[in-house]
């Protein structure tokens, strides 16, 4: 178990993630990328995946085994900054650091699997093979993230959506009290399903949490106490996203008339049910399936939260509400991975 322990300041401290992290879900991806658990969400992208990907897997998992312990450096806070800034960031490791972490990571692996002979040299930071490992991360994100950032974004804001309607209604505690059932606050301490026993105090420093798309099961912490505190943890996922021929015609082209515009613009920045029936000035019934066609769409996530439901603007709803535009590829990827949520 994880227990992260929360002085005042920290709660004063706490703090939402404002997008995905772009290293935090490719590594994360790699490790789904080799589990074969959660199919209904993952498997087609493993398949679509694997097709693109060209030998990175093989450099990667020098240094992101399947279980246990990875180098800290390989998702530095830059990681919400773009892939750029993040890899920049990685490049600029300290070789100190870099022989460390790599020396915890040596120690952590099987007598019969030792690290390869490369990571000699980049835990000495030689830019060759900081180059090498610069390549490889690039080039799998390419793959394996790239494609399907914008359904990223949309889970991710849905999930920030949530939080935030939480810490509007009761503080932070409220927020940390709504996270996924592997999170529990029971006050002053955040308890978390976790591979091993740690206490993490976090000591006025407050805690950044950061929802994910490719986090799956349990949440996850730097290993180095000295980092600034990051909780990763796994945003909430449908059981059965609903693929695009099975909809029953095309979504799109029913999304005309003055209500489901008015409905569509009422989500905003999110909404209940109720709520959007109340701004949009419609009943219960004609809001509730009016945002179902929205979301048949791709242009909203439904979230379920306690007995009602939270509806946000996925980056299509909110490129269509403001006039702008997206390729037709990226509309149909969302529709066919979209949850269905009622």
């Amino acid at each position: 178990m994880l227990r992260i322990h929360f002085t005042g300041a920290d709660l004063a401290g706490l703090r939402m993630a404002a997008r995905p992290d772009a290293l935090w879900e490719a590594i994360l991806s790699f490790h789904r990328l080799r589990d074969r658990r959660g199919a209904l969400v993952y498997g087609e992208w493993r398949s679509e995946t694997r097709t693109r990907l060209n030998g990175e897997t093989r450099l990667l998992g020098a240094l992101v085994p399947a279980r246990g312990y990875f180098p800290d450096f390989l998702t530095p806070p830059e990681g919400l900054q773009g892939l750029d800034a993040a890899l920049e960031a990685v490049r600029a490791t300290p070789p100190a650091r870099l022989h460390a972490e790599l020396s915890v990571l040596a120690s952590e692996r099987a007598a019969a699997t030792p690290l390869p002979s490369w990571t000699g040299d980049l835990a000495e930071g030689r830019p060759e093979a900081l180059c090498r490992l610069l390549g490889a991360l690039r080039g799998y994100h390419r793959a394996a993230v790239e494609p399907y950032w914008t359904y990223i974004q949309a889970r991710v804001e849905a999930d920030r959506a949530v939080r935030g309607r939480a810490l509007l209604d009761g503080g932070a505690e409220e927020l940390l009290a709504s996270l996924p059932p592997m999170l529990r606050w029971r006050a002053p301490v955040l308890e978390a399903d976790y591979p091993v026993d740690r206490d993490v105090r976090l000591g006025g420093r407050g805690l950044l949490l950061q929802p994910s798309y490719f986090c799956r099961g349990t949440a996850v912490m730097y290993r180095n106490p000295e980092l600034p505190p990051v909780l990763v943890y796994p945003v909430t996922h449908a059981d059965a996203p609903a693929a695009a021929g099975e909809q029953g015609g095309a979504p799109l082209g029913r999304l005309v008339g003055h209500t489901r515009s008015a409905v569509l613009k009422a989500i905003g920045q999110g909404g209940t049910t109720s709520e959007l029936a109340r701004r949009a000035g419609v009943s219960l019934a004609s809001a509730s399936q009016h945002a179902g066609v929205l979301r048949d769409a791709g242009l909203v996530v439904t979230l379920r939260q306690g007995s009602s439901v939270l509806h946000t603007l996925t980056p299509l709803g909110a490129a269509l509400l403001h006039g702008g535009a997206q390729p037709v590829r990226e509309r149909h990827r969302y529709a066919r991975n979209g949850p269905v949520t009622s």
